[in-house]
């Protein structure tokens, strides 16, 4: 438990999780949470190689994480995608799902490295601060189809193949969310930019899931016409995945320029909603 006595931290490897819980129910959710987080990373090694190539179904794979990989990045073949795109969100997808065995839960959230997984009652809701050109923080609502909030960008944690600063998704779960906000956050690019510096995969992951394929390491300043070039692709490919469903909202930041997509209200700390 972290010294506030309301989060529950577990960290294996990669996997670094903050987690939450309210309700009668909330010790027992926690020792569950702890329980199945002890087996998680073993499972996925187990299953790496299946997991980094393209086009991976669900009969493919065995451990529970792995399958909701696979059904997150399933809906975008098509481009470039593996089931490693999913893995942060999928994680605590499956950590809450144990949490929320325990009735008694009216409100829990998982938290992997940004990549969150939600679960609301009727009645409550969540705050979550994300990458916005200013400060900011996003509510969900019970009443919203959204349980999945993740961030991806070349500055994050991953690889990217695009430049963006961040790309915030909104979505069913934590996984698609994680999934989206990948390929979003790729599509962000200026492909022929002579400044733009990208080096393979590779080289700085071994067992990068991507290979050969060059990631951003480095983006000069843009001019206004040059963010909105590389952001229009992106807000594209974000309003189609909005359109077939696949996502609910979209945030897009490139060097203080934003675009965005569906039902995202933004509010900066102590002040009125900002988009």
């Amino acid at each position: 438990m972290l010294p506030d006595g309301k989060r529950l931290h577990l960290q294996h490897g990669p996997i670094d999780l903050i987690v939450e819980a309210a309700g009668k129910g909330r010790q027992e959710a926690f020792a569950r949470a702890v329980e199945r987080f002890e087996t998680v990373l073993e499972e996925l090694v187990s299953e790496l190689s299946v997991l980094r190539l393209q086009n991976v179904g669900i009969t493919s794979v065995q451990g529970a994480v792995a399958r909701r990989m696979a059904v997150a990045v399933a809906p975008f073949f098509g481009t470039f995608v593996t089931p490693m795109a999913a893995v942060a969100g999928a994680v605590a997808d499956e950590i809450l799902s144990v949490i929320t065995t325990t009735p008694e839960i009216s409100k829990a959230y998982v938290n992997n490295g940004g990549d969150i997984a939600v679960h609301l009652g009727p009645g409550e809701s969540f705050q979550a601060a994300i990458a916005a050109s200013l400060p900011a923080k996003v509510t969900l609502a019970a009443d919203m189809p959204v349980r999945g909030l993740a961030t991806s960008g070349w500055r994050g944690r991953s690889h990217s193949l695009g430049i963006a600063d961040s790309v915030t998704v909104l979505a069913a779960n934590a996984a698609t969310a994680d999934a989206a906000a990948t390929l979003i956050a790729n599509s962000v690019d200026l492909p022929r930019h002579p400044g733009i510096e990208r080096t393979p995969a590779i080289d700085l992951t071994p067992d990068s899931d991507l290979g050969n394929r060059r990631v951003t390491v480095a983006v000069p300043t843009l001019s206004a016409s040059e963010r909105a070039n590389a952001l229009n692709p992106g807000l594209a490919k974000a309003r189609a995945y909005r359109d077939r469903g696949l996502i609910a909202a979209a945030y897009l930041v490139l060097q203080g320029e934003v675009s965005q997509t569906g039902h995202l209200t933004l509010t900066a700390a102590g002040t009125e909603p900002v988009a």
